[in-house]
């Protein structure tokens, strides 16, 4: 993207390095409308609400990571989604339930999946690969990788833009990007899976500007994701705890995760392992369908309105 970058050295993350490529508000926007066949650049610029310079720009990024590929053989280019983007399906779904789950969305609740498979209107649902039961942040533990290492990241400074619209009928979790579109934002929730809680944990792994960090968890705690308790009185001191609307993202950030590791690894391997309690394994979490337990196929997946 169009930017002045700044190197800063972070602890490895999959997470983080998948932020860095597709976790900007207009990206996670951008990809949203492709997969709901939204592929030219008049239908992105009124569906996104971007401005013509920022969707160029995005645009271009996006083909540059090979998210989307470009075709220009007709009278209008068309955008297409790659192997590399339609691999980022289970996280769109993942992000569905979250917005379903937390907010009245009339768009979202039109929304009927069918999966060609089994022939059901369906729900997806996250579940571990070795045992079958449900993911939950709680039952999951965190340790280095191969791969554990310092990652040297760029701090990007882009062009200020107007916030997005919902001038799209299939914006279908904007509220999940107007949330985590940001990239500080997404990474504070994500460092909370970590059990990170004090400001000053949080400053350690982020160098960021103590305003904007503090602006960040003031903006998760309103938003309802995280609850602020004080564990020091004199001076006052907080604590940030993950609440259950915040746990409910969970899914998300694995889907994530996965991606990252899939297609922004280095050869040093995964930095971060998880392991599931529940069964003492190392998590293989599947995104399914609720009605006949299958792992979802972007292919095998319709949807009426």
């Amino acid at each position: 993207m169009n930017s002045d970058s700044n190197s800063f050295g972070t602890r490895a993350s999959s997470i983080n390095r998948a932020l860095d490529q597709i976790g900007d508000k207009w990206c996670l926007l951008i990809l949203q409308e492709v997969f709901w066949g939204v592929n030219t650049f008049s239908q992105m610029l009124a569906g996104t609400g971007a401005s013509k310079g920022v969707l160029t720009d995005r645009l271009n990024w996006l083909q540059s990571i090979d998210c989307l590929r470009k075709e220009t053989s007709g009278r209008h280019p068309v955008y297409h989604l790659t192997k590399k983007s339609i691999e980022l399906y289970h996280n769109g779904l993942m992000a569905m339930v979250w917005e379903r789950t937390h907010f009245s969305s009339p768009d979202l609740d039109k929304v009927e999946l069918v999966h060609d498979r089994c022939g059901k209107p369906f729900w997806p649902v996250m579940q571990c690969g070795r045992c079958d039961k449900t993911v939950d942040s709680r039952d999951i533990s965190f340790k280095p990788g191969p791969g554990a290492a310092v990652d040297q990241r760029a701090t990007k400074t882009r062009r200020r833009s107007p916030a997005a619209t919902r001038s799209s009928s299939k914006a279908l979790y904007h509220n999940l990007i107007d949330l985590l579109g940001d990239r500080w934002t997404a990474n504070l929730v994500a460092l909370a899976f970590h059990g990170l809680k004090r400001f000053d944990e949080f400053h350690r792994e982020l160098p960021v500007a103590t305003n904007i960090l503090a602006d960040r968890l003031k903006r998760l705690v309103n938003e309802g994701v995280l609850s602020q308790q004080p564990y020091q009185r004199s001076p006052l001191r907080y604590e940030y705890q993950l609440t259950d609307k915040g746990r409910d993202l969970f899914p998300y950030f694995v889907t994530l995760l996965s991606w990252g590791n899939k297609y922004c690894s280095t050869d040093a391997g995964d930095p971060m392992l998880l392991t599931h309690s529940c069964c003492g394994n190392t998590l293989q979490a599947q995104v399914r369908c609720d009605q006949c337990s299958e792992v979802l196929i972007a292919t095998e997946v319709h949807f009426h309105l």
